[in-house]
């Protein structure tokens, strides 16, 4: 199987597995997956649960479409991620319940949207900025991502659910899960569970090198 297959077919299996457990619904969402000259993306309004690995559009390294079905609006976000961050392989986005519903009633801090509760928060997220709302596909979006792309793992989107990338598409579903999880449990405790100490995020970073 070609790299672009496996490409296609990952970002298939990890829409699907997005889907069944809730946390994309309907046409919400888009995946995406550097090539080396190109790049992969979900169909416009298309379903994460349902992706067909041929209609996975491709574009050329000028964003121009090539083949499959017409490409997310949000292309432009992703590339934004994947022009300043060459280490970047994969972007999800979903509107995940938890993370939007942060956004509408008020985030920890605007550039840490949750406070780091749990240390796989810490290790496999880390910080994570609010982007106060612009319409789908803006691209003022796109420009506040592209100075992000290399300080952090992903942003929040006001309204509109979180953006996270990672070095494959399946590390970032992984991370994004993990943002998701801790939203959760965030809004389980009220919204009072206390941030970790700073010695034991000290000890995060010096035995994991944790990004905080």
């Amino acid at each position: 199987m070609s790299k672009e297959s496996a490409l296609r077919e990952e970002i298939c299996r990890t829409g699907a597995s997005l889907y069944q457990r809730g946390y994309t619904v309907g046409s919400a969402g888009n995946i995406s997956a550097r090539l080396e000259d190109a790049w992969l993306i979900t169909p416009t309004d298309a379903c994460l649960g349902f992706l067909d690995p041929n209609d996975i559009a491709k574009v050329d390294a000028d964003g121009n479409w090539i083949s499959g079905a017409k490409p997310s609006k949000t292309l432009t976000l992703h590339r934004a991620v994947y022009d300043n961050n060459p280490e970047v392989q994969g972007v999800v986005h979903t509107h995940s319940t938890h993370l939007v519903s942060l956004s509408l009633n008020g985030v920890w801090k605007t550039d840490d949207v949750l406070p780091p509760i749990t240390p796989y928060y810490v290790m496999k997220v880390g910080h994570i900025p609010l982007i106060s709302y612009c319409r789908p596909g803006d691209p003022a979006v796109a420009d506040q991502v592209s100075k992000l792309a290399t300080r952090v793992r992903g942003v929040l989107l006001e309204r509109l659910g979180p953006v996270v990338w990672e070095s494959s598409v399946s590390k970032a579903a992984f991370a994004l899960e993990e943002l998701e999880e801790t939203a959760r449990l965030w809004h389980l405790s009220g919204q009072r569970a206390s941030a970790m100490e700073e010695a034991a995020l000290q000890e995060l970073k010096d035995i994991f090198g944790a990004r905080w």
